[in-house]
């Protein structure tokens, strides 16, 4: 008899706790973009798997169930160097009121996993404690599925945009974007466009502690990735006979110099504008350096002291630091050289050749600066009004009140490739994200699940902003 009234308290706990912790209820396009986010992850994309082709076919798929024509989604091929790999287009068709196409970019393949390294299996899609995991749950399948689900939304809904959306998924953006190189040199027609808006890069920014939305990232430039040889060459000789010329030596005294050379300050629209934000978001020193380098980009003492910050050093201009060294071909014998890898991040704007010259002039003719492979380059994109109204109406759909931030980034995607080919790109990942909750590359990578869904809502309210109905 006592029982009775034990079981229906334990019941009526037990429905309360389910009442408390129950997930939102998700519409039928978000459990869909669920579906697809799980697929996509479980294939290991990464170079050497020759498994991108596998997923730009699921997602054709997709793209035809949801009644896109055959003839608008294109797989393009491409045999990298020892993988098969390839990129995917898909031509959402407009009524041309608009004028030219909007592109919207992101990856398919993402960095290696290794399974013993991990706490969960990278390659298995796992839901646990408010977090999806698996490796490409941020960078950039995440990317990948906010657009493809765009796409199926307003494919369901008969939204005719005023001009074309074309969708290109690229399938080497992590190693040499030879799928991207490829696509605007060989198949330009695919995916030419007004501009583009990518996936894999800017995004929010989450307070740490608080998890309250600070500011949106807006990116609208990439430096240049450039590589450059410094090599001293020598006659060499026994090691039992030393002289002063010797070319270990020789590299060394021009490394000193490298470490002691700064390049030019230099400063745009963008980097005005990220630094400023961050100025008031940062206390001490670097606080104020930057409030007063951004109200002033000619104040050279704040820029010294910007210089000394690593977070912030790239933003004021361009850097090159040595990261690999090697030298001599005998224990006892003189060398008869020694070479070291000076990689830089060339500012916007600035000539890949002007650099390597600056080098050499710095460091002295003891050594020879050469540029090492074929980097691309490209300016800033401008400020584009539209594209500043739909993405500051996206992020305040799910962030109300937060600041759309332009930013430059140190790093490189397919944008780089973009902008060089004359497609003005803007970064707008639609995640809001913890910097501690950032494993990209890393180990346990993770997206927030409410960062996944707002994105889906930010995206599908840029897009109509910007492709809205013929006018």
């Amino acid at each position: 008899m006592k029982l009775q009234p034990i079981l229906a308290l334990a019941t009526a706990f037990l429905t309360c706790a389910a009442a408390v912790a129950a997930p939102p209820q998700r519409t039928a396009q978000e459990l869909k973009a669920r579906e697809i986010y799980a697929k996509v992850v479980s294939i290991p994309t990464s170079k050497g798997n020759g498994r991108v082709p596998e997923m730009a076919d699921y997602l054709a798929g997709q793209f035809r169930a949801a009644g896109f024509p055959a003839g608008d989604i294109r797989i393009v091929p491409f045999k990298g160097e020892g993988d098969d790999t390839a990129s995917l287009v898909v031509r959402y068709r407009g009524n041309g009121k608009g004028g030219k196409p909007i592109l919207l970019i992101a990856h398919m393949d993402v960095v290696t996993a290794k399974r013993g390294d991990w706490e969960r299996d990278p390659y298995q899609f796992i839901e646990d404690n408010g977090y999806f995991y698996g490796r490409g749950t941020s960078d950039d399948k995440q990317g990948v599925v906010a657009i493809t689900s765009t796409f199926l939304r307003l494919k369901a809904e008969k939204f005719v945009p005023n001009r074309d959306l074309i969708l290109f998924f690229s399938g080497d953006e992590e190693t040499a974007q030879a799928t991207t190189i490829d696509i605007v040199k060989n198949h330009r027609a695919l995916i030419d466009a007004e501009f583009a808006l990518n996936g894999d890069a800017g995004g929010g920014v989450l307070d740490n502690a608080s998890g309250k939305a600070l500011y949106f990232s807006l990116q609208t430039a990439e430096k240049t990735y450039a590589d450059f040889s410094m090599t001293a060459r020598n006659s060499g000789g026994h090691s039992s006979q030393p002289r002063d010329d010797n070319a270990i030596y020789d590299l060394a005294t021009a490394l000193l110099k490298l470490r002691d050379f700064k390049l030019p300050v230099m400063w745009n629209d963008t980097t005005l504008a990220q630094l400023k934000q961050a100025g008031t978001l940062t206390g001490g020193d670097i606080g104020a350096a930057l409030n007063r380098f951004a109200a002033n980009p000619r104040d050279a003492e704040a820029a010294e002291v910007i210089s000394h910050n690593p977070t912030y050093v790239g933003t004021t201009r361009t850097t090159c630091v040595a990261t690999m060294l090697g030298g001599g071909h005998a224990e006892n014998a003189l060398p008869q050289s020694a070479a070291a890898n000076i990689n830089c991040r060339i500012f916007p704007g600035v000539k890949i050749e002007d650099v390597r010259l600056a080098l050499q002039n710095a460091v002295g003719g003891a050594v020879e600066v050469k540029l090492v492979g074929e980097p691309m380059s490209s300016d800033a994109s401008p400020l584009r009004p539209d594209v500043m109204r739909a993405v500051t109406g996206a992020v305040n759909a799910i962030h109300p009140g937060v600041a759309v931030v332009p930013s430059q980034t140190s790093g490189a995607t397919d944008g780089l490739v973009f902008r060089a080919a004359g497609i003005p790109t803007y970064g707008v990942d639609g995640c809001f994200t913890r910097p501690d909750d950032d494993f990209s590359h890393g180990l346990n990578e993770r997206m927030s699940v409410e960062g996944f869904y707002d994105s889906l809502e930010f995206w599908h309210v840029m897009i109509t902003s910007l492709a809205g109905k013929g006018k």
